[in-house]
Order: structure tokens, then C-alpha cells, then sequence
């Protein structure tokens, strides 16, 4: 385990933040895309397949957390004050509650709705509350709302990271940029 923290991140670490984005973008207009279709075979593939994705980033997730435990991310540059540090701290906190809740609480309505989350079609994962469609209900507003604040926090993201590139010139960005150093 490496402790300390470093000047970039490591190629896992960047790996993994990628991969993990690309997925949120595609699950993201996915899930915009298949809720205004009429029910149909298709709609039902896609839901499924947004389920499995989904599924699948909460893994990933929980294997990044794991990884970022282990190896401490670089330090913020010196000249950041305090209050934007506190800032930065809490959006990736928030991003990570975020890539949690949001698969669990598209699970749990699943469930209340009376459909069982089947990963990759082979593997049925157990039903989180009983079938109860006032439930159901709520959760689908939940899983909009915790979808909608996950993009609007991923914009923040994105926005500081191109300010801190664009207007600080310093290495925020290009840290976790693959093959932009040595990682």
C-alpha cells in the first residue's frame, strides 16, 4: 500500500476514473433516451441493459474506492485556498455517494416495481423490497433527481478541472489525463 500521496495518478486510478465516466455518460443518455419510448420488446432490452450497466458501475465503483483508499490521491496545488479545497473534497465525496446511490436506488425501484435486476441476463440479484408500486413510484423520482444532481456535479467537475488547466495553468487536469506522464 502506498500512502503517500503522489505528483499524478497512477494508471489504475485513471483507468478506472475514464472507464467510469465513459459508462456514466452512456447510462446517463440511455436512461433519458429508453423512459420516453412506448412499451415495447426494445424498451424492455434497453431497460435491461441499462440495469446491467448500471450494476456494473457500482462494482467499478466500489473497486475505485477501494483502489483510492489504498493510494492517497496527488495533493491539490499549494496555491488553492482553503475554502476551494473544502469545495473540491466534498464534490468528490458527493460523486462518490452519488455513483452508489443512484445504481442502488434504480435497484430498489426495480424491485418495488416487481422486476427483477437479472446482471448480463445470468445472474438474478435478490429483490431489495417487496413489489409496491406507490414505492416504486417514488424511487423512480428519486433515481431522476440523484441522476439529475450527478450531472450537475460531473459539470462542476469537468469545469473546474478545465479552469484549473485554462486559467490556474497548473497540473489538475493533465494528472489524470492517460498518458499525459508517467503514471
Amino acid at each position: 500500500m502506498n500512502a503517500t500521496p503522489t505528483a499524478r495518478y497512477n494508471r489504475t486510478a485513471i483507468a478506472l476514473h475514464w472507464l467510469i465516466a465513459l459508462a456514466l455518460a452512456a447510462i446517463f443518455g440511455l436512461g433519458l433516451y429508453m423512459h420516453e419510448l412506448p412499451l415495447s420488446p426494445a424498451k424492455l432490452k434497453l431497460y435491461s441493459w441499462h440495469k446491467w450497466a448500471g450494476v456494473t458501475v457500482f462494482v467499478l465503483v466500489a473497486i475505485r474506492l477501494g483502489w483510492r483508499l489504498a493510494h492517497p490521491a496527488p495533493a491539490l496545488p499549494a496555491t488553492m485556498p482553503a475554502p476551494l479545497r473544502l469545495a473540491a473534497g466534498a464534490a468528490h465525496g458527493l460523486l462518490y455517494l452519488l455513483m452508489f446511490s443512484i445504481p442502488l436506488s434504480g435497484w430498489l425501484m426495480s424491485s418495488a416495481k416487481g422486476f427483477q435486476t437479472v446482471w448480463f441476463g445470468v445472474l438474478p440479484l435478490p429483490d431489495l423490497v417487496g413489489k409496491d408500486a406507490a414505492l416504486g413510484d417514488a424511487l423512480q423520482g428519486l433515481h431522476f433527481a440523484l441522476n439529475m444532481l450527478l450531472a450537475a456535479i460531473v459539470a462542476g467537475h469537468a469545469g473546474a478541472a478545465l479552469k484549473h488547466h485554462f486559467l490556474d495553468r497548473d497540473d489538475v487536469l493533465t494528472r489524470m489525463l492517460p498518458g499525459a506522464g508517467k503514471a
